[in-house]
């Protein structure tokens, strides 16, 4: 009975999203209550202000880019809200350089532009705040440019399918975070990654705790958590497991592999597990960290054949 129950909500909610995708305004700003047909003209019309646009299930091929303003995009039913395969500038399916942006419940697919770096979401100004959300089968799922002075939060989101290291181009990662002043990824997933890094970040601090990062079904993929520049913070309480088909297999993660810009004696990283898929065996690091800083490197539990950390 519990079977059919759940057949019938399926059913519900793809007959629910079928219904949506005929609603002429599909789009609604919740403090006005207007509706739009396009998500672009929804975010045109808060402009430089403050608003929220609720999305009414469906997959839509649009994509909208924020010039100003604070705003929020959420889907009227967590998950029931697809933007698909459609870029705005070439580059994502939101473009971010407001105030402040945050997202909640929306599945991003399908985006893969000229330059390789096709994303759920590209952020160029301000603060961003994502929960709740799946981004897959892209190019990238979240990618930021350079605002020191702002902040990233990801919390109960997937990243799945993204990454690539191909056609001659710099690779693309699950989450690639610029040189913000601050990047906070809590209680999400990554996994089946198709290149690159599943998390990159530049920014001087971190707080990663309470993920997955699943690469069995991984295809030439990298580090699990690349610290680009260094960075102080905290890594805890993640699992880790690393899959058979790596370009590289070295370390888990990485400190300051492209040069050190930020201090990492302040980084703490235990209570994290780290193994490999079933029936492999080789050798890696945990921590490689290519600085003299001295990382704070506690109690984590790693499979045979990974050694806490070296120096590089």
């Amino acid at each position: 009975m519990r079977i059919l129950s759940t057949t019938l909500l399926v059913f519900a909610a793809a007959g629910a999203a079928a219904l949506a995708q005929g609603t002429p305004t599909p789009f609604t700003i919740a403090e006005s209550g207007r509706g739009y047909a396009s998500l672009k003209d929804a975010v045109a019309a808060i402009g430089n202000g403050k608003g929220t646009v609720v999305i009414a299930p469906g997959t839509y091929a649009q994509c909208a880019v924020q010039e100003g303003g604070d705003i929020v995009y959420r889907a009227q039913t967590p998950g029931s809200v697809i933007l698909d395969g459609v870029p705005c500038e070439d580059k994502a399916a939101l473009v971010l350089r407001g105030r402040s942006s945050s997202v909640d419940g929306i599945i991003f697919q399908n985006l893969r532009v000229p330059d390789g770096n096709g994303a759920g979401i590209r952020l160029e100004s301000g603060d961003l705040t994502v929960a709740n959300s799946l981004f897959r089968n892209s190019e990238e799922g979240i990618l930021s440019g350079d605002a020191p002075g702002n902040s990233v939060t990801i919390d109960k989101s997937t990243f799945r399918h993204l990454g690539r290291c191909d056609r001659d181009l710099d690779c693309a990662h699950g989450i690639y975070i610029g040189r913000y002043g601050k990047l906070t990824v809590t209680r999400s997933r990554f996994d089946q990654g198709d290149g690159g890094h599943y998390l990159k970040t530049r920014t001087p601090r971190v707080t990663i705790t309470d993920n997955s990062f699943d690469d069995s079904g991984g295809r030439l993929t990298n580090y699990m958590i690349d610290l680009s520049n260094g960075a102080s913070g905290e890594i805890s309480r993640n699992e880790m497991v690393q899959g058979r088909n790596k370009d590289n297999y070295s370390a888990f993660i990485t400190v300051a592999p492209e040069g050190r810009e930020h201090d990492s004696s302040g980084l703490s990283i235990a209570g994290n597990s780290a193994s490999f898929v079933p029936g492999l065996q080789r050798n890696s690091s945990f921590v490689a960290n290519f600085t003299d800083d001295i990382v704070k490197i506690g109690p984590n539990r790693l499979a045979s054949g990974i050694r806490q950390a070296d120096r590089r």
